[in-house]
């Protein structure tokens, strides 16, 4: 089902009374602060037309949200500033800003790595700073044509849509009224993310990025961690920054590590030369057998590699029900392994402490937590290949199982209501939520909506691949323009 302009312009035309828009708190409502929101304020604000948009986000700042607020400096970014532009249209943008930022007396530990800047790993908090700037530069642009962009902080947890708009209720009990929303609620850390079916985990754990929790251990304390990704990398970082000492246990489904991220040389597109290659399993047999040739001709096999990313979600959309189970199924672990890279600084660490014999990686699943003495925890595994569970001891936990995805699983009140209101439902294989190509929300019935749209990490069942900087950008970039054009 499409959205019919005539339609929109019908009900516009029918509903949309000054007394109406004057009673309006905003054109847009954008339900979240981060990276997402951020982005897609910035670029409505730059496109000429008179806006009022409404950012609702509970952190006191914008453009940080749940990646972008960490404090330390070890917690960098996994891809290096060449990849990480915020502006669609120029690639080098983070490169250009970082060097006059380090030129002006900024980040100068970035010395201790003797790199061209593109190729810098920045810290995450440097990295928010970076998206605020250009958020204060769109509001400059956007003074032009009348256009603002507000900072509501607070938790959105009810939104009704109806014929004459959008209203979004906080937990404060505010009201906001506007002619269309947008979902840029981000990721949901499972650290940090209430569950429906809580194992308890999360309320034994401590925060992977929490270093000052981090501090109170005992240097010799025992660790134990569920999860082997991205996660488990900071948190590792997070326990060196804290002066922690003793040993570290990752455990995970497959015990397999982020391979570290490095910057190969340039590969040929071999996807846009063979457009026969419409399915995860084809491209999985010629993704390994150009890796094996680069390898061959002494190149990294990361090149070819590198060249995927601009083809997944055209891959994944052609991608039948039972392909995307079996992808899902089968190849998702040395997807993100290969592909969800850590940073070097990060990766000589988790390498130091492997080789020191203080960190030790497990192929086991974990099964739930048990009662243990004297201060000790206790977590219940089942070891890859066998059927039997174990019991392993220690002094602290932490959950670093990386993000929820299925929104039906988040025990959060807006999640929650959209689902029950049926304004949302489920995406493909129950990733994030089900949206058309240019983020109109699929209702409960599968009917596009009008006034409710989405980016970023809740389309991962529709992209696969839409949690990364770049992923973020373009689509923010194409859904300002659609909501540009909408008369509201």
């Amino acid at each position: 089902m499409t959205v019919s302009r005539a339609n929109i312009d019908r009900e516009h035309s029918m509903n949309q009374t000054p007394a109406l828009a004057a009673s309006r708190d905003a054109e847009i409502l954008i339900v979240g602060g981060g990276l997402s929101g951020t982005l897609l304020a910035a670029q409505l604000l730059r496109l000429p037309g008179r806006r009022r948009i409404l950012v609702i986000e509970p952190r006191s700042e914008l453009g940080r949200g749940e990646a972008y607020s960490a404090v330390e400096l070890g917690h960098t970014l996994n891809g290096n500033a060449a990849r990480m532009s915020v502006d669609p249209d120029n690639p080098d943008d983070l490169s250009q800003w970082l060097a006059e930022h380090i030129a002006g007396g900024g980040w100068p530990e970035s010395a201790q790595q003797p790199v061209p800047v593109s190729e810098l790993f920045p810290p995450r908090g440097l990295f928010g700073v970076y998206v605020q700037q250009r958020l204060a530069e769109a509001r400059v642009a956007g003074a032009q044509y009348l256009s603002s962009v507000q900072h509501v902080r607070g938790e959105a947890v009810d939104l009704q849509i109806d014929p004459a708009g959008a209203r979004l209720t906080l937990a404060d009990g505010r009201q906001l009224h506007g002619a269309v929303a947008v979902l840029a609620t981000g990721m949901f850390p499972a650290a940090r993310t209430p569950q429906t079916e809580s194992s308890g985990l999360n309320a034994a754990a401590l925060d992977p990025w929490d270093v000052p929790a981090m501090a109170q251990l005992d240097p010799q304390a025992r660790v134990l961690i569920i999860g082997a990704g991205l996660t488990m990398v900071d948190a590792v970082v997070s326990l060196e920054q804290a002066g922690h000492r003793g040993p570290i246990e990752v455990f995970s489904r497959h015990g397999l590590l982020p391979h570290v991220r490095r910057q190969p040389p340039v590969w040929s597109d071999f996807l846009a030369q063979d457009p026969s290659i419409r399915t995860p399993r084809q491209l999985m047999g010629e993704l390994r057998r150009q890796c094996r040739q680069a390898q061959a001709r002494g190149i990294d096999w990361q090149a070819p590699l590198d060249t995927v990313r601009a083809h997944i979600g055209r891959l994944w959309s052609q991608a039948t029900e039972v392909q995307r189970r079996q992808f899902v199924r089968h190849v998702r672990p040395w997807w993100e392994s290969h592909h969800h890279r850590s940073p070097p600084l990060s990766a000589e660490l988790l390498a130091r402490l492997h080789g020191e014999g203080r960190l030790r990686i497990h192929a086991a699943c974990y099964q739930g937590l048990e009662p243990a003495a004297d201060g000790q925890l206790a977590i219940v595994l089942r070891y890859r290949g066998t059927s039997e569970r174990t019991r392993m001891l220690g002094d602290a936990l932490i959950n670093s199982s990386g993000i929820e995805y299925d929104w039906r699983r988040v025990a959060r009140p807006l999640p929650r209501q959209l689902l029950a209101r049926g304004l949302v439902r489920p995406g493909p294989l129950a990733l994030g939520i089900s949206a058309d190509p240019m983020g109109a929300v699929h209702n409960a019935e599968g009917a596009v909506a009008e006034r409710l749209f989405a980016l970023g990490p809740p389309l991962r069942g529709l992209w696969w691949e839409s949690t990364a900087v770049t992923d973020v950008a373009l689509q923010a970039k194409a859904l300002a323009a659609r909501l540009a054009a909408l008369p509201l």
